[in-house]
């Protein structure tokens, strides 16, 4: 219980700092994907669906129809959830296509 509090009263706010990505990424680690959508000329399209998020190294994966859809660094992605906490925005250099700057929206899949 007081490493819990600790961890809380020591937990960065600063979105642009590294351990904010990284502290970031361990929450949104390990959650199954419903489905993830790209803006592609101003329309949202899916482009997987049923994945999960995981962390391999220093990089976070996004793994949706039996593909990495999206493979960047911790510390150079930006990842924000969504307001009803059922999904995560997240922009990045994409390794997997070469290094383009790419945001996707992954909605979770909801347990009761």
């Amino acid at each position: 219980m007081l490493r819990r509090v600790f961890e809380k009263l020591t937990k960065s706010k600063n979105p642009k700092s590294r351990r904010y990505r990284y502290d970031m990424a361990q929450r949104i680690c390990g959650h199954h994907v419903k489905y993830v959508t790209e803006r592609i000329d101003n329309v949202d399209e899916v482009i997987g669906r049923s994945g999960g998020l995981n962390i391999k190294d220093d990089e976070l994966l996004v793994f949706a129809s039996s593909d990495v859809l999206m493979r960047c660094k911790i510390a150079d992605m930006e990842a924000a959830e969504l307001l009803s906490k059922d999904g995560v925005v997240i922009t990045a250099p994409d390794l997997e296509h070469g290094g383009k700057v790419r945001t996707v929206v992954v909605y979770y899949v909801y347990y009761r």
